[in-house]
């Protein structure tokens, strides 16, 4: 089938980036943060154009119980709590006290504090916390790539019919087609076990690193 996609050269990233809203004030100054603070580390951190992403979508499904696995310093739960409600919640699993502590002190200066809840350990172990029933309305996973069969098994009986699930780093830079790497092959088997689960509705996009959203039937 022919593709109608086309390639995106820097140039033509810049201009998509340029017609979307813009990362505000505080949004760009954790990303700076995070990139002077952790060079090294600093890839982990999702694009702007993927945060803007997470705001629209909690907004669009009308999101009040939200999760999100792998914090980092916090841009993506940021964007996920700015779109949810007063009463809104977001629970965030993490193993990093380091890194979360730059995520706690935005989400204060953003004023969300209030709907976040940081639970440090192994998410595998700490996800089975949360409530059985279908409850989520958002999910959202950035997290060990072997980890990602695990925390769907858990996460998906937990969603609401109609619930979204975000998944990070679906095409990791290419390498599903040939993968390098423990985490490209765990990658690789996880979305043909994802594309297998009549449980969900999904679609793969090129945005970043690759994100498929899935939404519960």
């Amino acid at each position: 089938m022919p593709t109608k996609s086309i390639p995106l050269t820097d140039d033509l990233h810049a201009y998509v980036l340029a017609h979307g809203s813009p990362p505000d004030a505080l949004t760009r100054e954790l990303i700076d943060e995070t990139i002077s603070l952790l060079p090294a580390e600093a890839g982990m951190q999702i694009a702007p154009e993927q945060a803007g992403l997470l705001t629209f979508l909690t907004r669009l499904v009308d999101a009040r119980q939200a999760v999100e696995i792998g914090t980092f310093t916090g841009l993506s739960s940021l964007a996920i709590a700015r779109g949810l409600p007063a009463d809104g919640r977001l629970t965030c699993f993490d193993i990093s006290e380091e890194y979360t502590a730059v995520a706690r002190r935005y989400w204060s200066r953003a004023g969300v504090s209030d709907r976040i809840e940081l639970r440090i350990g192994p998410a595998a172990e700490t996800l089975r916390s949360l409530p059985a029933q279908p409850h989520l309305d958002l999910a959202f996973v950035d997290a060990d790539k072997p980890g990602y069969p695990t925390y769907w098994a858990e996460l998906v009986p937990r969603m609401r019919t109609g619930g979204l699930l975000v998944v990070d780093n679906v095409l990791r830079g290419g390498r599903v087609l040939a993968p390098e790497s423990v985490a490209d092959q765990a990658i690789a088997e996880f979305n043909e076990a994802v594309l297998a689960d009549e449980r969900v509705d999904l679609v793969m996009l090129p945005i970043a690193d690759g994100l498929t959203l899935a939404r519960r039937r």
